[in-house]
């Protein structure tokens, strides 16, 4: 024993050895950790960006679906105005000569009456015949339902197809029904978004959780989210799960479909985005164990290439929520896969914003449309009713001349001051309806003649300032910056329980900008501007989109209990 010891404790004191034990097997196994942990950290963002990516993925396809079914549902709305019009209800007058209208409704039309019978149909080989038979199956619009209402889904056994109905009840005591299939729909509005070949699987579910479409990895299995992942999916809004099925861990998203109660969810192992390069990144510390300054090397690589750029890459999702579509251009550097995935967000990105100006288009001409409206109440407000009542108020101060009893002239002393009233009432609620100083005087003065108008009719000081030199922009702007003006004091004066307020108007030479600022209780800011609506905040969505139609960017600084400040910047 005293031999062996002698023996190895030379060895053991040795250059060499203590080089080995002292430095290089601590600094080898303290890279294997930062290794290691590289890799975690890795797989941790890939993870938080893949779930990211699919959820904002799964909102624009389900914004997309309502969409389309809001479509199908202004499409039968405006059909059943146009055969109100008709006197001979058949099957030539429900087709109107639009091939269109045969695309969105595959299962055809058909008119019924009061008692669910059926008066006519654009095709005899479609559900219709079957679901007069089997009325109960089947949930019409009534009188009381303003809007078109979407059924549950139904199973037509002549054709073994799942159809929806959308039904509107027409003036005449009749209802006029359109029957699509959504599997059509989802598969002609989601495959651009999820093709049949992409690891993704895309489901969209009924109310009831029953699948009425399926596609990409998972389709052909038939393969369904487990039912706790549904119920919580049908009973919350969008939203992330994490879950782990045949050893591999699925990202779950989720976005629901309002108009319909339906829910469009996501499921994708989230490894195979990042794969490649997290086994290159595991392999590595292993080779270069012996030689740890190339492990340093590679340390720093990893840092540089894949932890920093996924960083940058993180933050430019988030600048992609809020409508920053170029930010998401500038490269971020990175490994091959980096940059591949950063593709695959621009081509999301561009798809999103077609989507939006599609959309943006739609709701210019509504807006549009709405102004007409609104310029029409106006005009006939003022040349009819207004004229009606100033008459009405002259015939009276013409009796009063003529009566002499006390008490009559009370009474149309009262009658008087009550059309004074009205005619009064009816002239600012014009003047809400077609601001008549923005069109001859410009903004400045149509923003000042509604800060005082709303500081005489509320109780909340309104003041207002302007700096710079003032200019005349184009008409379509100045309604756009006055209806955001007169949008955002409704709800200082609806919720935010202020008692000052300030409207301030700033022009510089290449910028014009609004604010509007508050001192009452403040708010949460969604994340997101597609979270406007969900959260009830359907006045800043109106603003919004309406800011995007002439170009400009909507800011929002608020804080529970520190007020609020609206800035729109064109």
């Amino acid at each position: 024993m005293t031999k062996t010891h002698r023996t190895l404790l030379p060895k053991w004191r040795g250059f060499t050895t203590q080089l080995v034990v002292l430095t290089i097997l601590p600094l080898t196994l303290l890279l294997l950790a930062i290794a290691l942990g590289s890799v975690y950290m890795h797989q941790q963002d890939m993870r938080a960006l893949v779930g990211e990516r699919d959820e904002r993925a799964v909102q624009a396809a389900a914004a997309a679906l309502e969409s389309e079914l809001h479509h199908r549902g202004t499409t039968i709305a405006s059909l059943a105005l146009f055969i109100n019009s008709e006197t001979d209800i058949s099957s030539e007058s429900l087709i109107i000569a639009d091939e269109d209208l045969m695309i969105d409704f595959d299962g055809g039309l058909a008119y019924f009456d009061d008692a669910g019978n059926l008066l006519a149909t654009t095709s005899q080989n479609g559900p219709w015949n079957w679901l007069e038979q089997n009325e109960q199956t089947l949930t019409l619009a009534t009188s009381t339902d303003p809007e078109p209402v979407f059924s549950t889904p139904i199973r037509d056994p002549n054709s073994d197809r799942i159809f929806i109905v959308v039904s509107v009840y027409s003036s005449h005591g009749t209802v006029l029904a359109g029957a699509f299939s959504p599997e059509a729909l989802a598969g002609e509005t989601l495959a651009p978004s999820y093709p049949a070949d992409s690891h993704a699987t895309i489901f969209l579910l009924d109310s009831s959780g029953y699948p009425l479409y399926v596609s990409g990895a998972h389709s052909s299995t038939n393969s369904t989210p487990d039912q706790t992942t549904i119920s919580k999916a049908l009973d919350s809004e969008s939203g992330i799960a994490y879950i782990t099925r045949a050893g591999a861990e699925h990202v779950l998203t989720y976005s629901p479909i309002p108009i319909t109660g339906w829910v469009l969810l996501s499921d994708e192992a989230w490894e195979t985005v990042g794969t490649p390069s997290l086994q290159l990144t595991q392999v590595a510390p292993l080779v270069l164990v012996p030689a740890f300054l190339l492990a340093l090397i590679a340390l720093w690589f990893s840092a540089r290439r894949i932890i920093q750029p996924l960083q940058k890459l993180e933050s430019k999702a988030a600048a992609l929520a809020w409508g920053d579509f170029e930010g998401i251009k500038e490269p971020v550097g990175g490994i091959s896969e980096i940059n591949q995935l950063q593709n695959e967000l621009q081509e999301m990105a561009r798809k999103v914003r077609s989507a939006q100006e599609g959309l943006r288009d739609y709701i210019g001409a509504i807006t549009s449309a709405q102004e007409e409206e609104r310029h029409r109440l106006a005009r006939e407000l003022h040349d009819d009713t207004i004229q009606a009542v100033i008459a009405l108020k002259q015939r009276v101060q013409l009796v009063k001349k003529t009566v002499k009893d006390k008490k009559t002239h009370q009474s149309l002393e009262e009658l008087e001051s009550l059309s004074e009233q009205t005619i009064e009432n009816l002239r600012r609620l014009t003047r809400a309806l077609r601001p008549i100083y923005l069109e001859d005087l410009g903004l400045v003065t149509a923003l000042e003649m509604l800060v005082r108008e709303t500081s005489d009719k509320k109780s909340i000081s309104v003041s207002f300032q302007k700096s710079g030199r003032e200019r005349r922009l184009t008409g379509e702007i100045e309604l756009v910056l006055y209806r955001i003006a007169q949008e955002a004091l409704n709800n200082v004066i609806r919720h935010a329980k202020a008692s000052n307020a300030t409207l301030h108007i700033n022009y510089e030479d290449k910028e014009v900008q609004l604010e509007i600022s508050d001192n009452g209780i403040g708010f949460q800011i969604p994340n997101s501007p597609t979270d406007f609506a969900p959260s009830g905040h359907f006045g800043l969505l109106g603003m919004h989109e309406r800011a995007e139609l002439i170009g400009a960017r909507l800011k929002i600084e608020s804080a529970l209990g520190g007020g609020t400040k609206l800035i729109v910047r064109l």
